[in-house]
């Protein structure tokens, strides 16, 4: 089947959307992902897709024509997957998305062990903060930290990790001493983290014995990333609250102190591994989900998390500030 590649070239820009991101997907160049289509449109005599400057769609018959070849390419990679399974050996290249300062400072520092572990695999690792679609982009699975809300997404919990809130000592000292609650936080004190893409600001959540306070922060500098909060508040400019591996370092060393400790109750955030449903969870995927379930930190069921999917309801819910205009 001589052409099997122009096949699989075009089944992958039809559901990357994209000649370049199809490219990338399949390690070759955007000029040679569009001849193998056109090869493939001119064999069959027929044009399968509309392109544009700005968009491709499928014409009529192009789409009963991806349909058949998805399915018959799902069929082969599942035959191939049964094969590996059978010797229960992870091989083949594994694709990861992870966020950045979770790849940084916990994944990739393990990462040789887990090739020593499998050494019949190899990974590439992409590391970003937005939530980019797995399919599209050809990733096998991604870890994700808090909440999720994709639904066409299956989902491994490997563990948890802790919030901590914090600032420089001489901050702390500026403002009279650290708080001993959230309501002695000022909104303008916090520096705010936003949600790539949606500008959306996180919110601080606290509890203490049943009772829950929100902070929304309203400092003069936001940020998209936790380590250059962290940054910031080291220099001076205010209280970050953050996952704690991102601040261990600062708090280890005293540039920064940690506040508010007794208003921890629960507040740890979930990891999870995360991979389309379509996709069986092959050998190189469970061994990954298996390897960083031992990176994190496990919580008994009595730890429920503050931002977790299953966060219990509030008994007492007090908004110390705002939503910012």
């Amino acid at each position: 089947m001589n052409n099997f590649s122009d096949i699989v070239a075009f089944v992958r820009v039809v559901e990357a959307h994209s000649f370049v991101a199809a490219a990338q997907t399949l390690g070759m160049s955007p000029s040679a992902i569009s001849k193998a289509v056109s090869r493939l449109e001119e064999r069959l005599g027929a044009r399968l897709l509309n392109r544009t400057t700005r968009s491709l769609s499928l014409t009529d018959l192009g789409t009963g024509f991806y349909e058949r070849c998805r399915e018959a390419l799902g069929q082969l990679d599942q035959a191939e997957n049964e094969v590996s399974e059978s010797r229960g050996v992870p091989r083949g290249k594994l694709r990861v998305d992870v966020p950045i300062s979770l790849g940084r400072k916990i994944i990739v520092p393990a990462l040789p062990r887990f090739i020593e572990q499998n050494p019949e695999l190899t990974v590439q690792m992409s590391m970003n903060d937005r939530v980019i679609d797995l399919v599209q982009e050809g990733i096998d699975a991604a870890l994700r930290v808090g909440n999720l809300s994709d639904s066409s997404l299956i989902a491994r919990r490997v563990g948890n990790l802790r919030g901590v809130t914090c600032a420089s000592p001489e901050y702390i000292e500026r403002m009279g001493g650290p708080p001993k609650s959230p309501e002695d936080l000022k909104p303008e004190q916090c520096i705010a983290m936003f949600r790539p893409g949606s500008n959306q600001i996180r919110d601080w959540m606290f509890r203490k014995e049943g009772v829950d306070l929100t902070i929304i922060p309203a400092a003069p500098l936001s940020f998209s990333d936790p380590e250059s909060a962290v940054a910031a508040a080291v220099s001076g400019a205010g209280f970050v609250r953050t996952l704690d591996f991102t601040a261990e370092a600062q708090i280890a060393s005293g540039l920064l102190q940690p506040v508010l400790e007794d208003w921890n109750d629960g507040a740890w955030w979930p990891v999870s591994v995360v991979y389309p449903q379509h996709r069986q969870p092959t050998a190189k995927i469970r061994a990954f989900i298996e390897f960083v379930s031992g990176l994190f930190p496990q919580v008994t069921p009595d730890r429920v998390p503050l931002n977790g999917a299953d966060a219990a309801p509030a008994r007492i819910t007090r908004m110390a500030a705002a939503a910012p205009p």
